[in-house]
Formats: C-alpha cells, structure tokens, sequence
C-alpha cells in the first residue's frame, strides 16, 4: 500500500464525461448523476483500509448532501488483476451490504482516473452546478482510525458550493492508498 496525497484544488476545471457501467446494471454518464447544486465523484475502491475507515461517515454525508441537492458518484478505478477484492463481482456485493447512496461505476479502462487526474482512494472532486471543481479536499481529519468530532470538511465544503457555487479557498488534501494502475497504464 503506497499513501498519496491528492493535488491542490484547480477552481474552475471543467468535469470530464464519462460513460461507466454501474453495479445496479445500468451505464451512467456525467450528465445522469449531476445535481441541481453539483455534484461530488468519488474515486475509492473495495480493499483500501483509508476508505474502509470513512465509509460509515461517506454514507452519512452523501446521503445528506443529496437532500442539499448536490448527488454524488463514486468511481472504482484500480485494477483488480492484483486486487480482487475490488473486482466488479465484489463492488456490486459492497455496495448491496452497504446500500450505498449513490451509483458505484466501474472505471475499467482506468480512462476515467486519467481524465480526472485522480491519484488515490478515497479522491473526492466537488464541483458546483456548472460542474466546475469547487472542492479537492478530505472527508475529515481521519486517516486509517476514526477521530471522535472531526470536523467535516467535505460535507461543509459542498454545503458551501450548494449555497454559493463556490468552495472554501483552504483545503486539506485527502488521503489515500495509490490507484492502482495496469501495467499497460501505469504513471
């Protein structure tokens, strides 16, 4: 397990599209998943212990950030040669056991990942109803362990962006185990 850190938000970039297929049978592109305040996609996967230590609390902020008006995405961009756990059979199961809020997409290509730039699981990209990058940031101040009353700074990020179309100017970096790229992909 490698740990990256993500890149500094890039305001204004313009959301790539995307056509993946979804664990509930369906192909979702950008345009099916966006809100009327925005939108949050999400790169993570099944195995990563970062992302096993929030899903609890991405449950509950992306359930409320769809009462906000403001959906959101998640992507599984890592190759599953090397990981199996994160094979298109075991994120349709993790997303059943968890009743994810959201639509779980399958980047098989890893097309998706290059388009966003995305380096690691969990990579969050908040963007405002134009589907410009607001926000590039963490879930909260955890890590692999819960920390008791962290303050949640993506949820208060996008509740931001649904009210004024634009994120906080400072932002902690999330991070996160490396993508894990095919070998004909790799950096």
């Amino acid at each position: 397990m490698v740990s990256t850190q993500t890149p500094v938000c890039d305001f204004g970039w313009p959301a790539p599209d995307f056509a993946l297929p979804s664990t509930d049978g369906r192909t979702l592109r950008l345009a099916d998943v966006r809100g009327p305040r925005g939108l949050l996609v999400m790169f993570i996967c099944n195995h990563c212990p970062y992302v096993k230590a929030i899903r609890d609390r991405l449950i509950r902020d992306t359930r409320a950030l769809q009462a906000l008006g403001v959906p959101s995405v998640a992507i599984m961009s890592n190759d599953p040669a090397d990981y199996p756990e994160d094979s298109f059979a075991n994120m349709k199961r993790v997303a059943e056991q968890f009743q994810y809020p959201f639509p779980y997409l399958y980047d098989a290509s890893q097309a998706v990942a290059r388009a966003y730039g995305a380096v690691c699981t969990p990579d969050f990209f908040g963007f405002n109803a134009d589907l410009q990058l607001q926000y590039r940031g963490r879930l909260d101040a955890s890590r692999k362990e819960a920390v008791p009353d962290a303050r949640r700074d993506l949820f208060e990020a996008m509740k931001q962006v649904a009210e004024t179309g634009q994120g906080p100017r400072e932002q902690i970096p999330s991070m996160g185990c490396s993508i894990k790229w095919a070998v004909d992909n790799a950096p």
